[in-house]
């Protein structure tokens, strides 16, 4: 992964502080880093974060202080925390809206693609999730179309059904940063 397509770009990655899904993070992060990106990394509070399998993280900043005109892209992370910290999180929601609006990529693995619903910008949209019968009504109540599949994109939004996805997920959110990257 020597080639630098992303060069230059800022991308967010937001996880809870807690029960984030590991993989989901790390192996995204890498690859975008590996692309040449700046990976900065968000949660709902400072300090050190807790994945669910062992990893912990420090978080470069918090949700509250993200302004989206900094980024080419976010992506919220998923995991057991994800529900609780990130679904309803009115800051998080504003980065996003902001984030389409502008039109740059917003993506979300496994249980944040309700983040995502949560906060409108899924509406219209194809998109996956880590399938509860509270990920997918939130989906639903987000006017998304609901699809069965590991990796969706749909324009300059990409979504992931959960951890096994998470290499491919990184490679569709590069494809969109580019793509971003080119209508700039």
């Amino acid at each position: 992964m020597a080639d630098k397509k992303l060069a230059g770009m800022k991308v967010l990655m937001v996880i809870a502080p807690d029960q984030f899904r590991d993989e989901e993070l790390l192996q995204p992060k890498e690859i975008l880093s590996g692309h040449g990106a700046h990976v900065t990394i968000a949660s709902t509070r400072a300090g050190q974060a807790q994945g669910m399998l062992g990893a912990t993280v420090i978080a470069d900043t918090v949700v509250d202080k993200v302004q989206a005109a900094d980024y080419q892209g976010i992506i919220v992370v998923g995991g057991m925390g994800s529900p609780e910290f990130l679904w309803n999180n009115t800051a998080l929601h504003k980065i996003l809206q902001d984030c389409q609006q502008q039109g740059k990529v917003v993506a979300s693995i496994c249980l944040s693609g309700a983040a995502l619903a949560n906060a409108g910008v899924l509406a219209g949209k194809r998109a996956t999730v880590w399938a509860t019968p509270e990920s997918v009504a939130a989906l639903e109540k987000g006017k998304a179309q609901y699809i069965k599949d590991h990796v969706v994109a749909d324009g300059s939004v990409v979504t992931a059904d959960g951890p096994e996805a998470a290499s491919p997920f990184a490679e569709a959110v590069t494809a969109a940063l580019q793509k971003v990257a080119s209508h700039v």
